[in-house]
């Protein structure tokens, strides 16, 4: 009789974008990734930028490589703004 090996979860992120929360097991996205994990997908209407606490939210373009650890914060917002609208 054989057994099956149990699921290990010893690397799974939690992230979240846009106050949404987001399990991953994935070391390393890419922009592109990361804008898939909601449901519907990021468009290309908004920038990605990753909070960075005591600097500036850097934005990640669809190439960008980030580094994923559990506690990461993710937001959106229009990628141009038209003033006056």
């Amino acid at each position: 009789m054989s057994q099956k090996e149990p699921q290990s979860h010893e690397h799974e992120y939690r992230i979240q974008i846009d106050r949404a929360h987001f399990t991953v097991d994935h070391p390393q996205l890419n922009g592109s990734q990361l804008r898939a994990l909601p449901t519907p997908p990021i468009g290309p209407d908004r920038d990605l930028f990753e909070v960075i606490p005591g600097q500036p939210d850097r934005k990640i373009g669809d190439n960008d490589s980030v580094e994923i650890k559990s506690g990461l914060r993710f937001f959106t917002a229009p990628a141009h703004i038209n003033p006056g609208l």
